[in-house]
């Protein structure tokens, strides 16, 4: 999906997310995957100026893949994790929740794409 995203646009992506765990038949990774997409939605909200993104959920032998994919070249970082902070916390959530997370710039430095993958029970590997 090509996005432009708004203040609440997450709320309407974990819709579309939970309609398509449940008819895969993933419900138990529901949560994880929901907060995922929160965070990386919530990035491309705060950091990319023009707010356009790619979406991409796949479903995959061992569970699901999502990445979001943006044209801004600077790369996520990882705030101090200090309980005060109040930014920068946003991929350490990603990476607790999830099995795999990370992230790629393009290799022409024009923008990046984040992802994460939740394995789900019973899948095949």
């Amino acid at each position: 999906m090509s996005l432009t995203l708004g203040e609440h646009s997450a709320r309407h992506l974990r819709f579309i997310l939970r309609a398509y765990l449940g008819s895969w038949g993933m419900t138990e990774i529901r949560d994880a995957a929901e907060l995922a997409l929160t965070e990386l939605v919530a990035n491309v909200v705060r950091h990319v100026p023009d707010r356009h993104c790619e979406l991409l959920i796949l479903r995959r032998p061992q569970g699901l893949r999502v990445e979001v994919s943006d044209r801004c070249p600077r790369l996520p970082t990882q705030g101090d994790g200090g309980e005060l902070a109040e930014s920068g916390r946003g991929l350490l959530i990603v990476a607790a929740v999830t099995d795999r997370s990370g992230y790629l710039a393009d290799a022409d430095g024009s923008g990046k794409t984040a992802w994460f993958e939740c394995d789900a029970k019973g899948q095949s590997s």
